[in-house]
């Protein structure tokens, strides 16, 4: 069997790269995308500096569930206005071109990431007797809380319509999720279509690599029918 010669590897070259490149997008706009967490809102399931793993393929397929931990493009400008980057303008291409093909993770600032609490038919209650959320009547332990936090600090009682979801951040004392935002376009709540899919997985740092769980009461509670 001949070695390749020099010449053919050099013509393959390009090739290959390109190859790469639109596999990269393929995976990244249609499988698997990756994102940085920035801030301790979801805290401690999700740690500043983890690198998560979001399967989008799911989402095109089935609902998104209760309980399950989502990342979705900013719905109503929760996040304010993105800060401009002081990075030389070849440092910025040369990121933009990162993210393009899945290197480096989406800029966080056109993102969040939360835990679904009700979906489309839900009735979300802050708090019942015991200081328990409810959903659709019943009281839910959520034991993903931040240690220390309550359910919620304020008190609420939101039915969520078809095509939205109810998002709150599992560090219950740092996140600005749909309780902080009712008086907006959409009432605190999140677009189905803003969803960019479901959080699975952290792949990054080696000593927090884990599966993200669905939270076992929310799971189990009934949904109501949306009239």
């Amino acid at each position: 069997m001949r070695a390749p010669k020099k010449g053919s590897l050099l013509r393959e070259l390009p090739i290959i790269i390109v190859s790469a490149l639109v596999v990269s997008v393929l995976v990244k706009t249609f499988l698997v995308h990756f994102f940085f967490i920035p801030s301790g809102s979801m805290e401690n399931t999700l740690r500043i500096g983890d690198r998560i793993a979001v399967n989008k393929l799911a989402s095109y397929f089935s609902e998104i569930k209760r309980g399950e931990v989502v990342v979705f493009r900013d719905p109503a400008g929760w996040l304010g206005s993105p800060a401009a980057s002081t990075d030389p303008l070849l440092i910025q291409k040369v990121k933009s071109g990162l993210v393009t093909v899945g290197v480096l993770p989406d800029p966080a600032k056109q993102y969040l990431i939360k835990r679904t609490i009700g979906v489309g038919g839900d009735v979300v209650t802050c708090c019942d007797t015991k200081g328990f959320l409810t959903v659709n009547g019943v009281s839910v332990t959520e034991p993903y809380i931040f240690k220390g936090d309550k359910p919620s600090s304020s008190d609420f009682k939101v039915k969520v319509p078809k095509g939205f979801i109810w998002v709150m951040g599992d560090h219950r004392g740092a996140s600005a999720d749909s309780r902080f935002h009712t008086d907006d376009i959409h009432k605190g709540l999140v677009p189905l279509a803003s969803v960019v899919g479901r959080a699975t997985f952290v792949v990054w740092p080696f000593n927090h690599v884990k599966f993200l769980s669905v939270g076992s009461d929310l799971s189990k509670v009934v949904i109501n029918k949306v009239k």
